[in-house]
Parts: structure tokens; C-alpha cells; sequence
């Protein structure tokens, strides 16, 4: 609205709209109405309750017409895990020596020509009995419980930059190599494959164990932990970052470019 000095135009205009919008509402009151005489009036009764339940329907259960379903075949590829129990694994077999010439040009340039690591990418072998010390060395040998792992990785994620371009018997001859340099497997001619993969052991595989605390720690368990001044005594320092060298020296880092 505007006072007697407004610009007529103006009015005009707001008039319109008005009376536009004033048709428009009038059209969609005419046509709920039909629809609600088209409908039984039991239909009508339940449309409320209908609504309702559409609105607090799971959203697994909505049909957004969006993509489709994956293909058994699509969906292979990306279910490629191996277990400790060998399922997963692939068809296929290769030798330690097979292996070797394979490790040396796709993945000593990071992991070393015998896996002692260049520069910090992870170390793979060596570390026998050096869990117990201060400065553990985890590798394929010392540290892990499963061979499935080993393989399991190479497979998704190894060479890095190039990950899945192994075939299943370069993926066999370089895992058997990782674990020949760790004294796993003992001879050059071994064939690692898909049949045999079962029988391979790693030395630390006795010292995992499935999270037991629901039992071993049971008896800690309080059903109002304590939050503060809870232990008798001052706090004492048992171990300073500086005396086990943690921390890399600086003139000792790998050059970054």
C-alpha cells in the first residue's frame, strides 16, 4: 500500500500481483477439493494418517529412481580382500626366484633391494626378537600375525603409483620374495600359490589374540569411573621422548624436494 502521493504505476503493479496470486490460490483450493470428492470417505479419513506414516517411512525404503544395482561382475572388482583363512585368495602361483627380479623393479626403489627400507618408507624385513626391546622393529618377520596381510596389501595397494597392475602369478612370486627375505619360506625354487598359501606361518602369529577385555578386564570395569585424583601419590615421568629418539635429527631426514 502507499499513501495518495505514490507512484500510480507502481499501484498498479502491486495490484496484479495481487490479484494473481489471489487467482492462483483460488485454482489450487478447486482442485484439492475435486480431488478430495473423487477419493471414498474412508480414503479421506486416512489421507492425514497416510502422509504422516510417508514422512516417517525409513529412508531405506524410499525408491529414488536414482543409478541402478551393481553388477555381480562390478562388484568383483572391488571385492578383492583376502583372509587368514584364504578366502579371496586368487588363482595363480610364482616362485622366490621369479619373485625377485619382479621386487627389485617395482619395489626396492622404497622398500630397499632386501627390504631394509630406502629412506622411511616401511621396512619389511629384519627385527627378529626385537619386540621385547625399545626401539621394535616391525616387519613382515618380526611383527605381523598373517601372511593373508601381506598379500592382501600388494594386491590393493602395491606398487605404489600403480596399485592392481600386478597379475595373480607376479602377485604370488613377490610375496613369496618378502617372504623368503624373512626367512619364511627357505629356498629360492619355492612356488607360492593359491593351493599352498594355507601352509605358510608367520613367526608372530601366536602372539595376536581376539579382544578378550570384555572378560580379562571385566573386573576393572566401574559403573561411575572415577575422573580426577585418581591414583594415590604424585605422577612421576617414566620416559622422555629425547632419551629413546623419537624424534629424527634434522640434519638426518630425507631430502624433500
Amino acid at each position: 500500500m502507499t499513501g495518495s502521493g505514490g507512484d500510480p504505476a507502481k499501484v498498479e503493479r502491486q495490484g496484479s500481483r495481487r490479484r494473481e496470486n489471489e487467482r492462483r490460490l483460488g485454482l489450487l483450493a478447486a482442485l484439492l477439493a475435486a480431488s478430495l470428492a473423487a477419493l471414498p470417505s474412508g480414503d479421506i479419513q486416512a489421507a492425514p494418517k497416510k502422509a504422516e506414516a510417508a514422512q516417517t517411512a525409513p529412508i531405506a525404503q524410499a525408491k529414488l529412481n536414482i543409478g541402478r544395482s551393481a553388477t555381480p561382475e562390478e562388484i568383483s572388482g572391488w571385492d578383492i580382500d583376502i583372509r587368514p583363512d584364504g578366502h579371496g585368495l586368487p588363482i595363480g602361483k610364482g616362485t622366490v626366484k621369479e619373485g625377485e627380479p619382479l621386487y627389485v623393479e617395482r619395489c626396492a626403489a622404497c622398500h630397499g633391494e632386501f627390504g631394509e627400507s630406502a629412506g622411511r618408507w616401511p621396512i619389511l624385513s629384519g627385527g627378529n626378537d626385537s619386540l621385547a626391546s625399545h626401539d621394535p622393529i616391525k616387519s613382515v618377520g618380526s611383527y605381523w600375525p598373517y601372511a593373508s596381510t601381506l598379500i592382501d596389501y600388494i594386491r590393493r595397494a602395491m606398487p605404489f603409483g600403480a596399485a592392481q597392475t600386478l597379475t595373480n602369478d607376479e602377485l604370488y612370486a613377490i610375496t613369496a620374495y618378502v617372504l623368503f627375505l624373512n626367512d619364511v619360506i627357505k629356498t629360492e625354487d619355492f612356488e607360492l600359490s593359491d593351493k599352498n598359501f594355507g601352509t605358510i606361518k608367520l613367526p608372530n602369529e601366536s602372539n595376536f589374540f581376539d579382544d578378550d577385555r570384555e572378560t580379562s578386564e571385566k573386573a576393572f570395569w566401574r559403573k561411575d569411573p572415577c575422573m580426577s585424583n585418581c591414583a594415590a601419590g604424585h605422577a612421576t615421568v617414566t620416559g622422555r621422548a629425547r632419551v629413546i629418539d623419537v624424534t629424527p635429527e634434522q640434519s638426518k631426514g630425507p631430502k624433500v624436494e
